[in-house]
């Protein structure tokens, strides 16, 4: 079995996972409430411009502002004009990179181009702009936006406000590719461009053209409403999570799709009919009693791409620790001894190790910077067998990435796109313990912040013959037995009764000390 579809809908929540040779290697989660937001174009109005910084924030009407960074703005399009478009990656398929990033299929952003006006003669606040998604909100950053817009159909990608045709490098065939530059070129809108995308390949004419009139219609609609409504406002919305994968991974290279609402099923099959109909047959209902998940071994994936630590077939482990900032992977070689020599040993579980690494990234969805920390080799060759394993890994996913070669304290650094939430943030909420720092302090060091607090207090409260202690139960436990002898001699230097008591609701952490 090749590539898979597996569409899980329990109540609100909906669950898509993507499987390559039974293996589970992408989950993408809807639950409504919080789904994705990027592809979604807004009429948005600036609320701050920031010179300094050469960004803007705008209100699109979610939480918080919107970042529109001076890169990602284009003078023309403002003045509502196209322009021409230098992109030196032209053969880039612009195909969807992790969950439908419509908006990152334009050039690359980021950077001021050659010439860019500063970001205060752009914009002021109180302006209106029609802006798209590009970045998702993640943690307590805002969305990113970009008045490039992108709209992504099956076979193509409308580029409105840039004059630029591009073919996906992954149609090889000359002679085809010249057919749907030629095709394309003659029938877009003028100043407008389109992104052939690798299912293009072999497709008719009449099919390009309902395309490109689908996407082009599309457009006119969001112009429309843009001048009929006030900021900030939705223009237009991307298709939800299973529509969107339908999209842009349901391709000929799928084995098939199988489906366990049949609500859901269904509106796949109009979809599929409208766009792709000779798929149909490829999409299934799952009539199983046991959950699909677990039919097909999904859940218990789920479940170890949310554990820190994960172990490999040969007895090592990776222990994986993220922040917002980045995602630090270390690799063990745990139970495994090898019986070879050290060298070899060492070359095996790297080699292991790169290409869970490279799967956990996908999985997990973990994007920003990366550091590995793995084991380490001797010999230059071997170090090179384990970076020639990650590039190769590596160029299975979808997501943008950029990897260096592995230094000589055996660290590779390398970086990957980010565009949502990860999926154990997706899954998870910081302990109300530790309040996500992943520790507490011990129960002994609470005793002693105790002891401390107990000579504050007497200090403060003269008078006072009977000091009172509130802590967690745990701790009341230690105070009164392995550091009991402790307490005595307080008690006895301070000539203050101490009384403690033990309450279930405190936190492990927190302690009061008082005097009545």
């Amino acid at each position: 079995m090749g590539t898979e579809i597996l569409v899980n809908s329990t109540g609100k929540e909906t669950r898509v996972a993507l499987m390559e040779n039974q293996q589970l290697s992408e989950l993408h989660i809807d639950r409504g409430v919080d789904r994705g937001y990027v592809g979604n174009v807004y009429l948005g109005k600036v609320v701050r411009v920031l010179p300094g910084m050469q960004a803007a924030f705008v209100d699109i009407g979610m939480e918080r502002a919107a970042f529109l960074y001076v890169g990602d703005i284009y003078p023309q399009f403002l003045d509502g004009k196209s322009h021409d478009h230098d992109d030196e990656d032209e053969d880039d398929d612009r195909g969807l990179d992790e969950d439908a990033t419509v908006a990152e299929e334009g050039p690359p952003r980021g950077a001021p181009r050659p010439g860019q006006p500063a970001i205060q003669d752009l914009l002021t606040e109180g302006q209106e702009i029609v802006v798209q998604v590009a970045k998702d909100p993640i943690g307590t950053k805002g969305a990113r936006v970009t008045t490039h817009i992108t709209l992504p159909g099956r076979y193509l990608v409308f580029m409105p406000t840039v004059d630029h045709v591009g073919i996906s490098r992954r149609i090889d065939r000359d002679r085809e590719r010249r057919r749907l530059r030629e095709f394309v070129d003659k029938n877009r809108p003028k100043g407008a461009g389109f992104i052939v995308r690798t299912v293009c390949a072999s497709q008719t004419n009449a099919t390009l053209k309902q395309d490109m009139n689908y996407l082009v219609a599309t457009w006119e609609k969001i112009q429309a409403a843009a001048t009929s409504k006030k900021a900030p406002a939705p223009l237009h919305l991307d298709h939800g999570l299973v529509l969107r994968i339908v999209r842009d991974a349901f391709h000929d290279d799928v084995d098939r799709m199988v489906v366990d609402n049949p609500k859901l099923f269904e509106e796949v099959n109009e979809f599929m009919q409208e766009f792709s109909p000779e798929l149909k047959e490829k999409v299934h209902l799952y009539r199983g009693n046991e959950p699909m998940f677990d039919n097909f071994g999904v859940e218990s994936e789920i479940t170890r791409a949310s554990s820190r630590r994960v172990w490999l077939k040969s007895g090592g482990y990776l222990v994986i620790d993220q922040t917002e900032a980045l995602t630090a992977i270390d690799v063990n070689s745990g139970k495994f001894v090898g019986n070879a020599s050290l060298e070899d040993t060492t070359l095996r579980v790297n080699l292991e190790a790169a290409k869970e690494i490279c799967y956990q990234l996908r999985l997990r969805n973990i994007g920003g910077i990366i550091i590995m920390d793995l084991i380490d080799m001797d010999k230059e060759q071997n170090r090179e067998k384990v970076y020639r394993t990650l590039e190769e890994e590596l160029k299975k996913d979808r997501a943008r990435t950029n990897v260096l070669k592995i230094s000589e304290l055996g660290l590779v650094q390398m970086t990957r796109k980010r565009v949502q939430e990860d999926l154990v943030r997706y899954l998870s909420e910081p302990c109300p313990v530790c309040e996500g720092r992943g520790n507490v302090r011990s129960r002994q060091t609470i005793c002693y912040e105790v002891f401390r607090e107990l000579q504050r207090e007497s200090t403060r409260s003269l008078a006072a013959q009977t000091l009172y202690v509130n802590v967690h139960p745990s701790v009341a436990d230690m105070l009164y037995g392995e550091e009991f002898t402790v307490f005595e001699a307080v008690e006895a230097r301070l000539q203050r009764r101490i009384v403690v008591r033990a309450l279930l609701h405190m936190h492990p952490e927190k302690y009061e000390v008082y005097s009545k």
